[in-house]
């Protein structure tokens, strides 16, 4: 896959503009329910999903805990602190669902927002704003190192395993259409059953 380019210019900020930003966004206060992120020197917040959108984050997780060999802890909307795009504050990004190693316990005793160093893969389900989910988190999520991103399309009916990071976008692509299993890569090898998003 080639790596894309952004939906949108980004601008960029002089250093103490981005402290300020970033400083002004690590205190805000949202209403509950509502979800705030910083993404590529944008805030965007997003509401409570609605229930199709659970209904798939709880069975992919359903599935990685019965047939996952290997022990996972899994965290829904935890804040983590990624990379910076090229004139931007650190992209403050929720992904709507992140998994890591048991054995490394990083949700004990974490800040709101937490380093995302362990982190295994991230998952995304499309809410109102999709190209988010496609492109922007895609990029952060990359430049970050993280080494699957797991993308629910429920727009385009397509669940996709993004792997490989390199030079800010993720390099293989492997994407089937709602209905048929997609074979997740290690360390989760199994194929998942995505029938029931149908």
């Amino acid at each position: 896959m080639n790596a894309m380019a952004p939906i949108h210019p980004i601008h960029p900020i002089d250093p103490i503009t981005q402290g300020l930003s970033l400083e002004w966004f690590v205190e805000l206060d949202t209403p509950q329910g509502i979800r705030a992120e910083l993404i590529e020197g944008e805030v965007v917040v997003t509401p409570v999903p609605d229930g199709h959108h659970e209904h798939c984050i709880s069975s992919i997780v359903g599935q990685i805990y019965e047939r996952t060999a290997i022990g996972t802890q899994f965290s829904a909307n935890k804040g983590l602190k990624l990379g910076t795009a090229d004139g931007c504050p650190q992209d403050h990004v929720i992904p709507d669902g992140t998994f890591v190693p048991e054995s490394l316990r990083p949700y004990r005793g974490a800040d709101p927002w937490m380093p995302c160093a362990g982190v295994t893969m991230v998952l995304e389900v499309t809410n109102r704003k999709p190209e988010i989910d496609r492109e922007t988190k895609r990029r952060c999520y990359a430049r970050a190192g993280i080494p699957l991103y797991l993308l629910v399309d429920r727009e385009t009916g397509r669940i996709s395993v993004f792997r490989a990071p390199e030079s800010g976008d993720y390099q293989d692509l492997h994407a089937v259409a709602f209905g048929r299993p997609l074979r997740l890569p290690e360390p989760f090898a199994f194929d998942l059953e995505t029938t029931d998003f149908l």
